[in-house]
């Protein structure tokens, strides 16, 4: 058994990288498209807190309608903070691997 462990792992320090992408490309790369996601996510949730605060005014004393549109400004402004948050914490990490 321990001949055959020391004979796999001759095996895998042989195997090349070959063509895979370096990490400073892969880096740039995930900066770029995590910063479009997040910014879509904002632009989003900031359209949801306009058609929710639409929908406040336009409920005409609706009791009913009037807490869909305040769930909706709440959610909106939760999702907002999800995503500002997430794009801190990847940030940070992806800072930290280079």
């Amino acid at each position: 058994m321990y001949l055959f462990i020391i004979a796999a792992t001759q095996r895998l320090t042989e195997i090349s990288p070959g063509g895979l992408p370096t990490g400073a490309a892969n880096e740039a790369t995930i900066k770029t498209i995590l910063s479009i996601v997040f910014g879509i996510i904002g632009a989003l949730s900031l359209l949801m807190i306009t058609f929710s605060g639409l929908r406040y005014i336009t409920a005409a004393g609706d009791p009913q309608k009037t807490a869909q549109a305040k769930n909706g400004v709440v959610y909106a402004l939760v999702g907002l903070a999800l995503a500002l948050a997430a794009q801190a914490i990847v940030s940070f990490v992806v800072g930290r691997l280079s």
